[in-house]
């Protein structure tokens, strides 16, 4: 698979930002990439009020990139704000392929962390979303969802040969590093390849001063063995890489953690 990691700062208007998108798809395209990939809050960054911008998967923002998806012929992952039947709203991956409806993947586990409370606004997701994107399994994980390495090792369970995780990771002492670390581990928990791409580090002053998690860019690419073929720094940057995802099943085969998994939940246990 070729895909396109796309590292860009997304600011306040929607509108801007799905020019940019779109942009990035046509040149993606262009470049033979099966699938771009775009950070979580693509549609609007964090720090702002998001009620007022969510839309639903048929509205007009998620319907024009669907669009293009289908016009240029390129798939596309990118992070928005859906509404949420409780009054708060999701904070959904877009997914959209050519020639079929966009479907969404909301997040899970939700960033209360770190002095952040995601939860007051966005309700948390029930299900795990696989798409087949050029004839491939791909599964969805969003941003605080590396940290939980069970999600990761049940869409591999369920097929999954890549995992994309769009993220707007916080910035702070130690956070690159935890970052980096994360995808690395939740690659090889899963014996998958994660493709993980981030917000990248703001140069808008009102972006950079906020306490809500911006992004600090560092998207990587890491194989079944956990090996890092595409590392980014800070700054924007979008860019192509072929996956050999053919790597997933010698990597299930040599380590064989599927196979040799136990569900330590039903073991009885000793606490001396």
């Amino acid at each position: 698979m070729r895909l396109a990691m796309a590292q860009i700062s997304t600011g306040t208007d929607p509108h801007t930002n799905l020019t940019r998108i779109i942009d990035e798809m046509r040149r993606a395209a262009s470049g033979g990439a099966d699938l771009i990939v775009f950070p979580e809050a693509a549609m609007c960054r964090f720090g702002v009020s998001l009620t007022d911008v969510a839309q639903p998967l048929d509205g007009p923002w998620a319907s024009r990139i669907a669009d293009v998806a289908t016009e240029v012929g390129i798939s596309v992952v990118a992070g928005m704000f859906t509404p949420s039947d409780d009054g708060r709203i999701h904070n959904t991956l877009l997914v959209a392929r050519p020639g079929l409806p966009p479907i969404g993947y909301d997040k899970i586990h939700l960033f209360d962390a770190f002095g952040f409370s995601e939860s007051a606004t966005i309700a948390p997701g029930d299900r795990t979303v696989i798409a087949e994107i050029a004839g491939h399994a791909v599964g969805f994980a969003t941003c605080y969802d590396i940290r939980f390495p069970e999600l990761f090792t049940e869409l591999a369970r369920r097929g999954a040969e890549l995992i994309v995780v769009p993220a707007s990771w916080g910035a702070g002492p130690g956070k690159q590093e935890q970052w980096e670390l994360l995808v690395s581990a939740r690659a090889l928990d899963s014996a998958t390849h994660v493709v993980a791409v981030g917000q990248a580090s703001p140069t808008d002053p009102a972006a950079r001063k906020s306490s809500a998690p911006t992004g600090v860019g560092h998207s990587r690419i890491s194989d079944p063995f956990g090996s890092v073929i595409a590392d980014y720094d800070s700054g924007e940057r979008v860019d192509l890489h072929d996956i050999d995802l053919t790597r997933t099943d010698k990597a299930r085969a040599a380590l064989a953690i599927g196979a040799n998994r136990r569900d330590i939940r039903s073991l009885d246990g000793t606490r001396a």
